[in-house]
């Protein structure tokens, strides 16, 4: 049976301006945004052939354990150690937790680096540092709220420094944006320096759930007290309905003024007036003329067959997302997979990741695998899944906990890469015996951020321009040596 559409509604359409549309109508039909051309200024270089033509950054929020995951210390204290037991891979010597099985199938098809390190233990502080590529904390840092002067998302980078393909947008962050339960929205998703207007499209298609966790409605929970249910949690398609006064054919009209905006390009571009609903809907009108692109977010019409194998959940459903927006053209796509720091597992980790966190995982990410290596997209795509920090090597508790958990542990954590030219069944680096810091080849944010520009084909001496029309550094690091075949 397919996702009933009734799990799917639309929240109402905005309001949009006559100057909007006007956008709308003529540059993001013709496939030529105003941040592409101001990217064409800051680079000052052609990009290169890129191996990939998408990324796929999945995001842990809250931390994935290192130890309870895939870098397992099978020989070290039971206070070290933990619950859980590894299983060999298809890859000889390689092995992953038990709870893991059917990525454990496929490792030929991944690699790991276990060795990616930064210095902070702080929830926001670890968002901002590897959402953003970068370890330094900007001035004025806060951890309750996202600030202009915040260093920009991979994610926005992206989404600027990219051009449109089949008038998609460049960069698209789903289910949802990062929101803790206490209201505190996370730093480090968002344009930062580039302004508001440069933020990736937050696709919101799940709704805030300020109280439970994890993926609804099968996978719900507690981390305190176990499974719970919850009605109102649906996954939602996007409203793309054309405003009334679009549909009625007034659209082709909007081409005529083709010669009018070429003329006023450089004011368009400069413009305070520019707004992030602007680009939005310069966007939006581009995808609502080309239906084929516009049911790439209608899960409803999916293939039931293709939904069951990436499972009828939040995460089932966001990867699969996912993978038809890089199929219809969208370079990259950020993937929440839990929101309100689901992955926090400071109390009852294991019986939470064992029953409620590892299954739909290891599903929908084993099913992201075959899905695009079905439609001969896997070569073309690198995924990335990490975190904002690892976890204590120590097993402990809080208090009121009924079992224990691990605390936040910034020092290492292992990151896992698939596609994109990725040599399977690969390690990059290690832990020490006890994994809790880089004993080999640690690598850094900076790096994982590199890799993934790379991986796009953005050339290393990129200078994009932050609001205030001042170039800055994409390349903080070098893309991780070995990762690459």
């Amino acid at each position: 049976m397919p996702v009933p559409a009734s799990q799917f509604t639309h929240p109402p359409c905005a309001p949009v301006s006559r100057r909007a549309a006007v956008q709308a109508g003529t540059i993001g039909l013709l496939g030529l945004g105003l941040d592409h051309l101001s990217t064409l200024r800051a680079a000052g270089a052609a990009p290169r052939s890129p191996r990939a033509k998408s990324v796929i950054y999945i995001f842990l929020s809250g931390g994935l354990s290192q130890l309870d995951s895939f870098d397992l210390k099978p020989n070290a204290p039971i206070e070290i150690r933990g619950e859980f037991k590894p299983i060999p891979t298809r890859t000889p010597g390689l092995h992953i937790c038990e709870h893991l099985p059917e990525l454990a199938r496929r490792s030929e098809q991944w690699a790991l680096c276990r060795s990616l390190t930064h210095k902070s233990n702080d929830h926001s502080a670890g968002h901002h540092i590897m959402l953003t590529g970068r370890s330094d904390i900007p001035p004025g840092f806060d951890p309750s709220k996202p600030k202009s002067s915040d260093w920009p998302s991979i994610a926005a980078l992206a989404n600027t420094l990219l051009p449109a393909r089949h008038n998609l947008p460049p960069a698209i962050a789903l289910p949802e944006r990062l929101v803790h339960r206490t209201g505190r929205v996370i730093p480090g998703q968002f344009g930062g320096i580039l302004g508001a207007r440069k933020d990736p499209w937050f696709l919101d298609a799940s709704p805030y759930n300020p109280v439970n966790y994890g993926a609804y409605p099968e996978y719900l929970f507690h981390h305190r007290e176990g499974p719970k249910q919850q009605a109102g949690l649906g996954f939602r398609s996007p409203n793309l309905t054309l405003p009334e006064w679009l549909a009625n054919g007034r659209l082709n009209d909007r081409l005529s003024l083709v010669g009018e905006v070429n003329r006023q390009r450089a004011y368009l571009e400069t413009s305070a007036e520019v707004t992030a609903r602007d680009r939005y809907w310069q966007m939006a009108v581009g995808l609502l003329t080309q239906g084929r692109t516009a049911e790439a977010f209608d899960l409803s019409k999916a293939d039931p067959r293709l939904q069951d194998r990436y499972g009828r959940n939040s995460f089932g459903w966001s990867l699969l997302t996912a993978a038809r927006l890089v199929e219809a053209g969208v370079s990259l796509v950020q993937v929440n997979l839990g929101n309100n720091e689901t992955w926090d597992t400071h109390e009852s980790a294991f019986p939470n990741l064992k029953n409620f966190l590892f299954p739909p995982t290891d599903k929908a990410v084993s099913a992201l695998l075959d899905d695009l290596q079905s439609r001969g997209l896997l070569d073309s795509t690198l995924i990335v899944m990490a975190g904002e920090f690892g976890r204590t090597p120590k097993i402990s508790g809080i208090s009121g906990a009924r079992l224990p958990g691990r605390d936040h542990w910034g020092a290492v954590q292992t990151v896992w890469f698939a596609g994109g030219g990725v040599r399977g069944g690969h390690v990059i680096g290690s832990s020490d015996k006890l994994g809790g810091h880089p004993a080999s080849d640690a690598q850094t944010p900076e790096n994982l951020a590199a890799t993934i520009y790379s991986a796009l084909g953005l050339p290393a001496e990129t200078m994009p321009l932050d609001e205030q029309g001042r170039p800055f550094t994409l390349y903080n690091g070098h893309p991780i040596p070995g990762l690459m075949a």
